[in-house]
């Protein structure tokens, strides 16, 4: 497993005064404030993908405060992934994904941590880096990872925000294993079935749609932080962009799941 070493890193738990001015939009919520901002600060995020939908996710992870992100991704930019991938420029091209979105991460905000893994990561080091992590952002877009990340947080019960998109349609929803009765990933997508992302370069994708649920996933993930509002859970956001329309679709735990119910190995 590859590390970039950490780009800036804080040891203060506090929020100093520049801190104060660079959140104070957030801090004037009732619903965040001094508080809730210290809580996103202290937390550490693992991104699983920097592509369309890592990048926005990242971008507003990094500029919320999120005091440490960690970043996988082996993929190397290519110039047909600067048409959604917003993290990535084309001085970017050929570098390394995880590494060229530390790079703008730092620009965009240099008082975080960030680790950047150009790797593809192993069952055996997903375990480890989810056992690390308080919150966990699956934006790949390969069935078989979605399914390890999905393990690996169950084992550990960390929260799981899920984001997919392909040509106009994209999904969102939430897992918390920590909640009595809660369903994972494989509840609502079985292993063995034939479901897929699909490839963007089979497919195609819209290029706001990637940003639109990269940022609802930052959206999530900084509810489960905070503690705030009513997260995903169990519910099954379904997105139609070409004629803007959101619908939900409600799931529960299947109690014969072999990840998480109680035929669980």
């Amino acid at each position: 497993m590859s590390f970039c070493p950490n780009l800036s890193a804080s040891s203060e738990d506090t929020l100093d005064d520049q801190a104060l001015l660079r959140y104070s939009r957030h801090i004037l919520l009732d619903e965040i404030g001094i508080e809730g901002q210290e809580k996103i600060s202290q937390a550490h995020v693992l991104l699983i993908g920097a592509g369309g939908l890592g990048s926005p996710a990242a971008l507003y992870l990094a500029s919320a405060g999120v005091g440490t992100l960690t970043i996988v991704d082996h993929d190397q930019v290519d110039l047909s992934n600067l048409q959604r991938q917003i993290i990535h420029s084309t001085a970017s091209l050929g570098q390394n994904k995880a590494r060229s979105a530390a790079q703008t991460i730092y620009a965009l905000n240099p008082h975080i941590r960030v680790n950047a893994l150009s790797t593809r990561a192993t069952d055996k080091e997903l375990d480890q880096l989810v056992a690390a992590a308080d919150i966990v952002l699956d934006c790949c877009d390969n069935f078989a990872t979605r399914h390890a990340v999905n393990r690996a947080c169950v084992t550990h019960k960390v929260p799981l925000v899920s984001g997919a998109a392909v040509r106009f349609d994209g999904q969102l929803t939430a897992f918390d294993s920590r909640l009595d009765n809660a369903p994972c990933y494989h509840c609502l997508f079985g292993e063995e079935g034939e479901a897929s992302d699909g490839p963007c370069a089979t497919f195609g994708v819209f290029a706001p749609l990637v940003g639109m649920i990269g940022a609802a996933q930052a959206a999530e993930a900084l509810k489960l932080i905070i503690g705030l509002g009513s997260p995903l859970i169990g519910r099954l956001q379904l997105l139609d962009a070409r004629n803007m329309q959101w619908r939900e679709m409600r799931y529960k735990r299947d109690p014969a799941c072999p990840v998480c119910g109680c035929n669980k190995s």
